[in-house]
């Protein structure tokens, strides 16, 4: 498991000792965890489903406060990220039949059989919203005359609906990451829920103030900074209070994107702020939110895999768990 290095060190004497300095290595240079089989289609599906689930809270605050636009513009981002979402999941999965057959049972216990669950009742009410939006382009007559009619009514339901279900939908995939094996995931179950919640509401900010004007984008900007302080929040105690396991979350492709998601997110704010009447640096302003939200997920999501992929991130805090129990007693056998 470790490979030693003889060095010499002052002892508590001052005299100078040889003391075996380890290197963690794994048998034949293996992980001891399994990397996971996660491609990019799963932190993509992370970044999607925030969209999705920010877009539907800022269609129902559109709805609520009489803006047509923001409405409008949260109804139709939230179709199209769940839309995005189901498909990268399913190409994960391999076979569209795989996500079929995951809703034939419902397991409290399983973040996945519960997220399947709330994708599968999310996705519906998102499209009938959205197609309530789109109703004005049906013809006035006949049975689609009918549909014009029932559906803005419908779609409002349907869209406030997709909006209680949003929250969910939005920090389901930090539980999912925090009940794997993978030490730097699993270490920041408390946090990764929050970070996810905080970057969905940053990222629906985002869809306002790129579609909205900035007469009607007032809920945008309130999204945006509550968004970016949970966020950040989150993500500072992600990085600094998980010791030895914060480290990936730092350094390496997770650090930089990380920093980068901090960056745009910082500037996407001050941009809402101070763009109160400009449209140009609105909508650049919700760019760089998006991004920002994109860079958080893909940062996550490195992290947990730098973490499975070194061994002392296995070891080190077993040991400091083991070390912090004490020694055994006959009574623990």
């Amino acid at each position: 498991m470790t490979s030693v290095e003889r060095r010499p060190r002052r002892g508590p004497g001052g005299d100078r000792v040889m003391v075996p300095r380890a290197e963690f290595r794994s048998y034949y240079g293996r992980p001891i965890l399994k990397r996971p089989t996660w491609r990019y289609d799963i932190p993509a599906y992370l970044f999607a489903g925030g969209v999705a689930g920010g877009s539907a809270l800022l269609a129902a605050g559109g709805d609520l406060t009489g803006r047509p636009a923001l409405r409008r513009a949260g109804r139709l981002a939230a179709l199209g990220a769940i839309g995005a979402g189901t498909y990268f999941l399913i190409h994960d999965l391999g076979r569209p039949g795989r996500f079929h057959h995951m809703l034939r049972v419902a397991k409290p216990t399983s973040p996945m059989s519960v997220g399947t669950w709330i994708l599968a009742a999310f996705g519906p009410a998102a499209g009938l919203a959205a197609a309530g939006e789109l109703a004005g382009y049906l013809p006035r007559r006949g049975a689609l005359g009918l549909a014009r009619r029932a559906l803005p009514p419908a779609g409002r339901l349907a869209g406030l609906g997709a909006a209680a279900a949003a929250p969910a939908l939005a920090t389901y995939t930090g539980v999912l990451l925090a009940d794997t094996a993978m030490p730097s995931w699993h270490e920041a179950y408390p946090q990764l829920p929050f970070v996810f919640a905080g970057s969905a509401l940053a990222s629906g900010a985002g869809v306002g103030l790129l579609a909205a004007p900035p007469e009607q984008a007032g809920p945008a900007r309130r999204m945006a900074v509550a968004g970016a302080a949970l966020e950040l929040a989150a993500a500072h105690r992600v990085e600094t209070r998980l010791g030895l396991l914060s480290e990936p979350y730092r350094t390496g492709k997770a650090g930089r994107l990380l920093r980068t998601g901090r960056a745009l997110t910082a500037a996407g704010v001050a941009g809402a702020l101070l763009g109160r009447r400009s449209r140009v640096l609105s909508a650049l302003s919700g760019a760089a939110l998006l991004t920002a939200s994109l860079a958080t997920r893909f940062g996550i999501f490195e992290g947990g895999i730098a973490s499975a992929v070194d061994p002392k991130y296995v070891v080190v805090p077993q040991r400091e768990r083991r070390a912090a129990r004490g020694p055994k007693t006959s009574t623990d056998t």
